[in-house]
């Protein structure tokens, strides 16, 4: 099964995941979660392995935009799926699965531990 990267082409952090991808060979697939979308289920996967706290980009401008109501109300899981599918800016990035494994965020060294 091919890895697949998620995330949006023009993050610094995924063009950097990308690009160490493709040097090592490693084959992968593409979503671009900005065009493509996401849904509960997959973010549900994402979430049966890594916590809230690692999948929700607090960072961004997209998290500052929130009203603080909604910021919140982002620590109930429920909430935060939905944020995140309406804004998936929302998700840091990249998210990458393979071999069922999910990760998120990107290092070279965490990515040469993987492959």
């Amino acid at each position: 099964m091919r890895a697949v990267l998620y995330g949006i082409p023009n993050c610094d952090t995924v063009k950097k995941a990308r690009t160490w991808l493709d040097e090592h060979g490693v084959a992968y697939d593409f979503h671009d979660f900005k065009k493509a979308g996401v849904n509960d289920a997959l973010i549900g996967t994402w979430l049966a392995q890594v916590p809230l706290a690692t999948l929700l980009n607090r960072k961004g401008t997209t998290w500052r935009k929130l009203t603080p109501e909604q910021q919140a109300a982002a620590a109930d899981e429920s909430v935060a799926r939905t944020l995140m599918i309406e804004n998936p800016s929302l998700i840091k990035r990249p998210v990458l699965v393979a071999d069922g494994k999910v990760s998120v965020g990107f290092t070279p060294d965490s990515y040469a531990s993987r492959f």
